[in-house]
């Protein structure tokens, strides 16, 4: 028998200052990729992705497309590093523990050496932190043990994500890091395009919800939710999709911006005799609860064995 992972502990309370300097970190790059790449689809082109040191952006075009960068939070060396195509690599040292202001200053002088100065709104986003990156200085924490744990369970969701999106036939995005809220994401769409949203909504809103789209995703908790958590919602929310049972047992939907989201506790995951199997489960069975309840084509849109081609 294969045996289960030993999936690490994750209390939200336990690495708060540290989650919160990480997150503020991951801001300041994803908002770098945002202003140096092309527009794409529903924010796709801001992200980040789980990588095998770390966190990081993937290959940036500079230069008219003649040269690219990589951007990484390089968990195993303690530093942020930028690698250029013309074989420049810069680094920021992460081991003495610069607060954010600092990290920012240094980062931002790395860039300016490539002749890259990108303008980003330079302060936290949706995060209740009012001041500007370059006056942040009370944020300064590196548990680098909770830093690793975070790492290896975004390693380990970014396989079963992965896994769980090749189960689709339709438009799908990556398996990324929105660094919005810090969760791991992967969305299907039907192809439906929606009406277009009034004016008092946000720019954000707008392109993310531009068509039907069922979102699944993990993050390690916030204020309103304080524990590491797995969810789905289906967009727009159909009539009757909170009557479908999810699996596994543990499971549940709960009322999120007046629709329902299904609900998958970590905890119960990581104590699962199979937690990889309980969150395929899960992400499945919300799956199936919205496409149903929305009339997607199923049938169509499943992705058949090999052995069935």
């Amino acid at each position: 028998m294969k045996k289960a992972p030993q999936l690490p502990d994750l209390p939200f309370h336990a690495w708060t200052d540290t989650r919160l300097t990480l997150h503020l970190i991951l801001q300041i790059i994803g908002k770098s990729r945002l202003k140096l790449t092309a527009r794409k689809n529903h924010w796709w082109y801001i992200t980040l992705y789980v990588t095998s040191r770390g966190f990081g952006t993937h290959s940036i075009p500079i230069n008219d497309g003649q040269d690219s960068i990589d951007i990484e939070f390089d968990i195993l060396k303690k530093e942020v590093v930028i690698l250029c195509s013309t074989g420049t690599v810069m680094t920021i040292s992460l081991e003495s523990s610069p607060d954010i202001a600092a990290f920012y200053k240094q980062y931002m002088d790395a860039l300016a050496s490539l002749g890259l100065r990108p303008q980003f709104v330079a302060k936290p986003f949706d995060m209740g932190v009012e001041e500007p990156f370059e006056q942040l200085t009370m944020y300064h924490h590196y548990d680098w043990n909770f830093i690793h744990r975070f790492w290896k369970l975004m390693r380990w969701n970014n396989a079963i994500f992965k896994e769980f999106s090749g189960r689709f036939y339709g438009k799908t995005c990556p398996v990324q890091i929105y660094w919005h809220h810090l969760d791991l994401t992967v969305t299907r769409f039907s192809g439906k395009k929606l009406p277009k949203m009034d004016e008092s909504a946000r720019i954000l809103e707008k392109d993310t919800y531009s068509h039907e789209q069922i979102s699944f995703g993990f993050w390690a908790g916030d204020d309103n939710l304080q524990e590491p958590m797995y969810y789905s919602y289906t967009y727009p929310s159909p009539e009757g999709i909170d009557k479908e049972i999810l699996q596994p047992e543990a499971a549940k939907w709960a009322e999120s911006n007046g629709s329902p989201m299904a609900l998958l506790r970590y905890e119960d995951v990581k104590n699962a005799d199979n937690p990889a199997e309980a969150v395929l489960d899960f992400l499945e069975s919300a799956y199936q609860a919205g496409a149903k309840h929305a009339g997607w084509n199923m049938e169509e849109l499943k992705v058949p064995d090999i052995k069935q081609l």
